[in-house]
């Protein structure tokens, strides 16, 4: 004889599992603003600003050559009392790139930016710029995973299961 076998919405989700976010989850829709590696601190710092973003890649034609963030205007322009009119982004840009592919889960991402101590990850594809990825986009995707599993177990404790009649 045929028996109904009814699952929680707490044992779907454990059977269905999500799969693990990559790098290229995270860059869905992104936009992407980069920077020549001759323009000034002051128009890269004013594009940040008006982007309200944190760093910017730095290109030679298609090729990344660096990155320009934040922490490169404190620690060496401002520290050092640089003119941020004259100043070009080749002379004080970070140059040694730690770099992450598209396919890489976004868990070792965040182990590598967190040993590395950088907030900001270029992702390359085929030796080409395909996105940037924060430290602040890492955090949020945490946030929006634990709000799934917070939805999950909600559905689990207000489970009532069907009744059957003999």
């Amino acid at each position: 004889m045929f028996k109904e076998i009814w699952y929680s919405p707490l044992q779907i989700a454990f059977f269905c599992g999500s799969p693990m976010k990559t790098a290229r989850d995270l860059l869905t829709g992104q936009d992407l603003t980069v920077i020549s590696k001759s323009r000034t601190v002051y128009e890269a710092a004013k594009i940040m600003a008006e982007k309200k973003i944190g760093a910017l890649p730095v290109l030679e034609g298609e090729r990344v050559v660096g990155i320009f963030s934040e922490r490169d205007i404190m620690n060496r322009v401002v520290a050092k009392n640089l003119n941020t009119q004259k100043t070009t982004i080749e002379q004080v840009m970070t140059k040694d790139l730690i770099i992450g592919e598209p396919d890489e889960d976004i868990e070792k991402i965040l182990v590598r930016m967190k040993q590395s101590n950088i907030r900001h990850l270029p992702i390359i594809e085929e030796g080409k710029l395909i996105g940037i990825i924060s430290f602040r986009d890492l955090l949020q995707a945490d946030l929006n995973e634990k709000d799934e599993e917070i939805k999950i177990m909600t559905a689990y404790i207000h489970y009532i299961p069907p009744t059957f009649e003999s």
